[in-house]
């Protein structure tokens, strides 16, 4: 399922291609379930992109390697 969100950080709108259904999403919006036991087929990267809009990309940027 094609899903679209606005970074928070860019403010860009990004489109992730995630394995999910309309009953799990269903069940998380509802509320009183955990994201990764809703989604337990996605990778952390793919829930944070689902809850927040935050990419890949932008986690590097926030949190570059090597920075303490």
């Amino acid at each position: 399922m094609l899903i679209t969100r606005r970074s928070p950080l860019t403010g860009k709108l990004n489109e992730m291609d995630l394995p999910i259904t309309d009953a799990q999403i269903e069940v998380y919006t509802r509320g009183g379930v955990l994201i990764q036991d809703a989604f337990p087929n996605l990778t952390p990267d793919q829930r944070e992109f689902f809850k927040t809009g935050y990419t890949p990309e932008d986690w590097a940027r926030l949190f570059p390697e090597g920075d303490e």
